[in-house]
């Protein structure tokens, strides 16, 4: 592990925490993460806290997750920005979910002494599962979020779509914005605060994860994900790829928590009831639970979301106390 780079300036500060990075290797070179370390009542370091991994999404960044450090008093929250996004966008491929949970079963060995609790989002979801099915011996307990279980086709996808055209129907804004360029943080806040999932929750939170989302390149400022590895993982999120072998593998019983409503803040959600229970069927081991009121990024980046996916984490984190005891 070697120094801790810049910490960058945040207008959210988490209530009891403190929060840093530091840089994990891994192979091609480093893998930015973000620690938010619980804090006494003198602002030292709380020793002994347990840790919690956290694993973000396809186009996101450890800044997803402030919100569920402040809602885990006494809890170390672990958050890396994944191969190709962030801080860790220039690491080279190949990617997908493998090469993903090989590089996060490197920082929880970091960052650990023994298995921890895994949080995964939306593709972290994913990330998660691949994990406990290749690196077994650092995963406590897997909570799903809105992610993990191979996606349903979109409707109407033209069964010969690329893999791009694919994502942007699964994604919208979210991916069309990975190839634009902004001239200024202005113009990139402008260009969020449009999007309708964010309608409810826009303040310092989503103003911190949106600004850090911002690398310079010579035509302007430019989205941190690396395109082709969003395109890359996205081959593996359905039913063909490697995690849906991996999900039935499963021996733990796992929570997925669904949020009803979509990536655009629609009712109609990324995982109907329908298309879930046809995978618990497959996945015994899933615990399918339903977020009220969230969409696909408010079940982690709004108060009540965090709150629901903090108390579950919670969960694995007393089952994990009784284990030792």
């Amino acid at each position: 592990m070697s120094a801790a780079p810049a910490v960058p300036t945040l207008r959210h500060t988490v209530p009891g925490h403190r929060y840093g990075t530091l840089d994990v290797p891994v192979d091609g070179g480093a893998l930015r993460v973000g620690v938010w370390d619980p804090v006494d009542d003198a602002g030292d370091v709380a020793a002994g806290a347990p840790t919690v991994l956290a694993v973000h999404g396809i186009t996101a960044s450890h800044l997803a997750w402030p919100l569920l450090a402040g809602a885990l008093p006494g809890v170390r929250v672990v958050a890396p920005d994944l191969r190709g996004r962030g801080r860790s966008s220039d690491l080279p491929g190949p990617f997908g979910m493998a090469r993903h949970a090989d590089d996060v079963a490197a920082v929880a060995r970091a960052v650990a002494d023994g298995p921890v609790p895994v949080v995964g989002h939306s593709m972290g979801a994913f990330v998660a599962v691949m994990l406990a099915d290749r690196h077994p011996d650092v995963v406590a307990g897997l909570l799903l979020v809105d992610g993990g279980v191979p996606l349903p086709e979109p409707p109407g996808l033209d069964p010969a779509a690329t893999p791009a055209e694919r994502l942007r129907v699964v994604l919208g804004p979210a991916a069309e914005r990975l190839r634009r360029t902004f001239p200024d943080a202005a113009a990139y806040r402008a260009f969020w605060s449009e999007h309708p999932a964010f309608a409810g929750v826009w303040g310092p939170v989503v103003l911190d994860y949106v600004d850090y989302d911002l690398v310079p390149s010579p035509q302007g400022l430019r989205p941190a994900s690396n395109p082709e590895a969003v395109a890359a993982d996205s081959l593996d999120l359905h039913a063909k790829g490697p995690v849906a072998a991996a999900l039935g593998r499963l021996q733990r019983p796992t929570t997925l928590l669904r949020a009803p409503r979509g990536l655009l803040d629609e009712p109609v959600a990324l995982y109907d009831p329908e298309h879930v229970a046809r995978w618990v069927q497959r996945a015994p081991a899933l615990r399918p639970r339903d977020v009220p009121d969230v969409n696909h990024y408010t079940i982690v980046m709004s108060r009540d979301g965090s709150a629901a996916v903090a108390a579950e984490t919670g969960a694995l984190l007393g089952a994990l106390t009784e284990e030792v005891r």
